[in-house]
């Protein structure tokens, strides 16, 4: 499929050439009726995540559709702050759009497809530019736990860096093979920072991958205060980490009601 920019819709974006509608090529089946409940969550999600400071007028997040493995819902390209349940879309782990319906879709979906592809625990991930994470992704100093909201990073967090592989690019990570390198360095880990870009958090749930989302770029700030104080930083070990991360699996849902209320969900 050949790849155009679509003016009429915030953010990047994609639509069937003529040469493809042309073609006869089918679009991927449905994975299912997805309850309206599901759609509502995702489109909270993102406006969560824009009243959080996490996105502005760019970024994205989607879910592995609840009934298909093979399938994953999220917003056409949109600003994060204007998605409603009318706006999300299914694609199949290749990023085709099952019903695009006119819309345009991110072309930065590669990095949704790619993770599901390779990490079958995941069902929900979300991509920012939070602007406190960033310099971790240039500096080469290593994020830390700061506190126990930010359990999940005291698992690692790697580094993404487009260039070693692709050279010099858009910094976008604009189709499937982009997308694997990502994921690869993702590995098993819940966060990955993108150098010169932004981050992706991931989660077995849509609310964790939020929470995750949100306290990363918290955790980002609370570092880099930190270091400026001087001194030994206390951080959570890996062991601290994972203990505190159980319990935040729970209780992270008490985080998600509150802010879906914050923006009218």
């Amino acid at each position: 499929m050949r790849l155009f920019r679509c003016a009429c819709h915030s953010g990047l974006s994609y639509l069937r050439s003529p040469a493809d509608a042309a073609s006869g090529a089918p679009a991927p089946k449905s994975g299912g009726k997805v309850d309206a409940s599901v759609f509502k969550d995702i489109a909270a999600a993102s406006r969560i995540l824009a009243d959080q400071g996490v996105v502005d007028g760019f970024g994205h997040v989607s879910m592995r559709h609840p009934h298909d493995s093979n399938r994953f819902l999220m917003s056409r390209s949109l600003a994060p702050a204007l998605v409603t349940p009318d706006d999300i879309l299914e694609y199949d782990l290749e990023c085709e759009c099952v019903d695009a319906r006119g819309f345009g879709s991110f072309l930065e979906r590669f990095i949704h497809g790619s993770i599901y592809r390779a990490r079958p625990d995941i069902n929900a991930v979300a991509h920012s530019h939070s602007p406190n994470v960033i310099p971790f992704g240039l500096t080469g100093r290593p994020m830390q736990a700061m506190f126990h909201n930010a359990a999940f990073i005291a698992r690692g967090v790697p580094i993404f860096d487009i260039s070693e592989k692709f050279g010099a690019t858009d910094m976008l990570v604009g189709n499937n093979s982009k997308g694997d390198a990502l994921s690869a360095v993702l590995a098993d880990k819940d966060v990955v920072l993108m150098r010169a870009h932004g981050s992706v958090a991931t989660g077995p749930d849509l609310q964790t991958a939020v929470f995750r989302a949100v306290y990363t770029e918290l955790n980002a700030r609370m570092q880099v205060t930190a270091t400026m104080l001087g001194g030994h930083i206390a951080a959570l070990s890996p062991e601290e980490g994972r203990l505190a991360d159980e319990v935040n699996r729970n209780a992270g849902f008490r985080a998600w009601d509150l802010w879906k209320s914050r923006v009218g969900y």
